[in-house]
């Protein structure tokens, strides 16, 4: 297996400190942003870049030799009320990332996108809408992964709603969006992504909730 440098941001939330172990375990090198005074919250084994992830001019000098690019910043605990921070972080976040990829010239782009369409977080999903669109202007390889609520630790709650999912995807009605907008476990989303990185694909790819869902790491391979 190829293996890569990888450039993570959002590398100290939810989501980046259980892809960042799974990463190096596996034999890749990864460069992570932190915001200065965060560096410490870096999972260890990657090297800390220090930056502001709504400025590309503060880190994307430091992407190098990273070939392949991670996106994971977001709103922590989206909910349909936090509109105008999706728009103030989420959004910008992934143009100065794209604007910083461009200019380091990597080779695949891994964007943290959304399941969608959905009956619910409008504006978040049009802020993931937006990210992927330029993305696909940008001309970058890119894999958008769209999960819809990742279970794990601190983040439980919606597993109460598991039967009822279980109602929605054996009514023929229903069942489409029951699969588009199921749960996963935080185990199944970093197996996702690290799959991500280690295929990218010759354009643009798109990993849904079931293929989320069916994903698992396999042995060490360093």
């Amino acid at each position: 297996m190829t293996q890569h440098e990888v450039f993570v941001t959002g590398a100290t939330g939810y989501l980046g400190r259980a892809l960042i172990p799974a990463l190096l375990a596996r034999g890749h090198a990864v460069r992570a942003l932190a915001r200065p005074g965060s560096e410490i919250k870096i999972p260890a084994g990657a090297t800390a870049v220090t930056g502001d992830a709504l400025a590309a001019a503060s880190y994307r000098s430091e992407i190098a030799p990273a070939d392949t690019f991670v996106h994971l910043v977001g709103t922590p605990r989206p909910t349909p009320f936090k509109g105008r921070q999706f728009r103030e972080v989420d959004l910008k976040s992934i143009e100065a990332a794209v604007e910083a990829a461009v200019h380091a010239r990597v080779a695949h782009f891994v964007y943290l996108s959304v399941a969608h369409p959905a009956p619910v977080m409008a504006d978040y999903i049009a802020v993931r809408k937006a990210g992927e669109a330029l993305l696909g202007r940008s001309g970058l390889r890119a894999t958008m992964v769209r999960p819809w609520y990742v279970l794990g630790p601190g983040h439980y709650w919606p597993f109460a709603f598991a039967p009822i999912y279980g109602v929605l995807e054996r009514l023929r009605p229903t069942r489409d969006m029951a699969l588009r907008l199921g749960l996963v476990a935080l185990p199944e989303m970093t197996a996702a992504l690290v799959d991500a990185v280690e295929h990218p694909p010759e354009s643009v790819r798109i990993i849904g909730v079931p293929e989320i869902a069916r994903a698992r790491l396999g042995g060490n391979s360093a």
